[in-house]
């Protein structure tokens, strides 16, 4: 049963993946895509752009634009590409339990993973769950190896943590885990080797990430976006109560309640056949991924993913162990909850795979680009003042330039009495009256509140729009504002 479990998974999987096929560019990674290019172009990260997203993220697209392109084409392969990043993992990792616990995971993550829609693809912390769990693979492939390959290993692991972190830092939080499980796991002379490796694996990409941004000029503005504005500020901004984010945002109960339980299930199989290490090892990495869903607290789905990656995980080892250790009875239990929570999977897949909202956004980028292109090709800059609304995406298509660093405009919106917000607002102030832009693009929704009204809540912008510019065009949840000069 567990085989034919196993396959029907994969099967599902892999015609899920199928239909997804023509996703397009949309939602975030546009807008990573946007700093990529002008990075291409010159641009110094955090510098010349106000990003709080980590340089990793950055990396990932400028190897994309380097190596695909931009197209639609280009970013699908990319998402599928992590996706097999993430499932070859998966597989390294739960080998050691049996080849079926390894497969079946990949197979329901990946379900996991396409079930949520266009707008999921490609996002940071799918990327981040491949170096998770390639440093977990390295973690539980050191338990029983020689003390040579130990070392290298666990200093593989923490190479693959220490990429993770410049993806999204909450992944620092695994360092002194993975420090202890070295000190626990290596005892004598072979604990310093090991502590050592450790150490070198998780700085070199901190060390690389920190050298390119001060090769490119961006290290002094990096330093202080993180400490003076996404730490103090951004860091508790927009949170949310998560069980209502959960209950009303489209996670679905049935793939909620399934997760859990195949999780729950791989507990209880790996305790009974006295695997330690591994569930040890797996569910630490489960408790990170709670952590990570809950301190963001905003309840966005992608923040989920390295729950459900690990939940994905011990299901797939509990199954393997069960398997491995014949006991047939919990191996059905396992496989029928397989299959039910793919069959969930499968069917928020179904609604999700071309939802309304994507293509209304897609529509709307389409109007602003075609509105802004007269403007671009006569050499003009641009302002949006937006944030995931299509703003940045109409300029990547165009690639247009902001006469200011600032990509959004929550930044001017909250926290308006502390310094380092006044700074922001006299900065693009400043940058406006400095560099005028031929065209400004206010976008209705606010974040994460907020409508038109909010400009009113800046004076020195509003009036400094009025003055100098006219409503050229009210667009389907935008104004486009064009120079009273360049039209009289």
């Amino acid at each position: 049963m567990v085989p034919a479990a196993v396959v029907l998974v994969g099967l599902a999987a892999l015609r899920l993946v199928w239909l997804s096929r023509g996703w397009p560019l949309v939602h975030d990674a546009p807008l990573m895509h946007y700093i990529a290019w002008r990075i291409l172009d010159g641009a110094a990260p955090y510098r010349d752009l106000f990003d709080m997203n980590f340089p990793g993220v950055y990396a990932a697209h400028l190897l994309l634009l380097l190596t695909l392109g931009p197209g639609d084409l280009a970013f699908r392969a990319f998402d599928l590409g992590i996706l097999l990043f993430v499932g070859a993992g998966l597989w390294s990792a739960l080998r050691v339990s049996g080849a079926w616990g390894g497969l079946a995971a990949a197979a329901l993550f990946a379900l996991y993973h396409v079930a949520g829609g266009p707008w999921l693809a490609g996002q940071r912390d799918l990327l981040l769950c491949g170096f998770l769990v390639w440093s977990t693979a390295g973690v539980i492939a050191s338990t029983d190896a020689p003390e040579g390959v130990r070392t290298r290993r666990l200093g593989g692991a923490a190479l693959a943590l220490g990429a993770a972190v410049w993806v999204k830092p909450h992944a620092i939080v695994l360092v002194p885990a993975l420090a202890c499980w070295v000190w626990w796991a290596c005892p004598g002379p072979a604990r310093s080797r090991a502590l050592g490796a450790v150490a070198l694996g998780v700085a070199l990409p901190g060390l690389t990430m920190l050298a390119w941004l001060g090769w490119t000029g961006g290290l002094g503005a990096f330093a202080d976006i993180t400490l003076g504005y996404l730490i103090p500020l951004y860091s508790r901004l927009g949170r949310s109560d998560l069980f209502h984010e959960i209950a009303v945002r489209d996670y679905g109960a049935a793939v909620l309640a399934g997760l859990a339980a195949w999780a729950g299930l791989g507990v209880a199989a790996l305790a009974r056949g006295r695997r330690w290490s591994e569930l040890g090892i797996l569910a630490t990495g489960l408790a990170y991924g709670a952590a990570h869903f809950w301190v963001q607290g905003r309840g966005w789905e992608y923040h989920f993913y390295p729950l459900a990656l690990f939940a994905t995980a011990l299901g797939g080892a509990g199954l393997g162990a069960a398997v491995a250790d014949g006991r047939r009875a919990l191996s059905v239990v396992l496989a029928l909850t397989l299959a039910m929570t793919a069959g969930a999977l499968w069917t928020k897949g179904q609604r999700n795979l071309a939802p309304a909202w994507i293509e209304a956004k897609l529509g709307r980028v389409g109007r602003v680009a075609a509105a802004l292109r007269p403007v671009v090709a006569a050499g003009g800059t641009v302002q949006v003042l937006d944030t995931t609304e299509g703003g940045i995406h109409a300029l990547f298509r165009l690639r247009a330039r902001e006469p200011s660093r600032f990509l959004y405009d929550f930044h001017f919106h909250h926290d308006v009495s502390h310094p380092y917000v006044r700074r922001l607002r006299a900065e693009l102030m400043a940058a406006l009256r400095l560099r005028p832009p031929a065209a400004v693009v206010v976008f209705v929704p606010g974040w994460p509140e907020g409508g038109y009204e909010r400009l009113a809540a800046f004076p020195e912008l509003h009036r400094w729009l009025l003055d100098g510019y006219r409503v050229s065009e009210e667009g389907d949840g935008y104004r486009l504002y064009v120079g009273r000069a360049a039209t009289q």
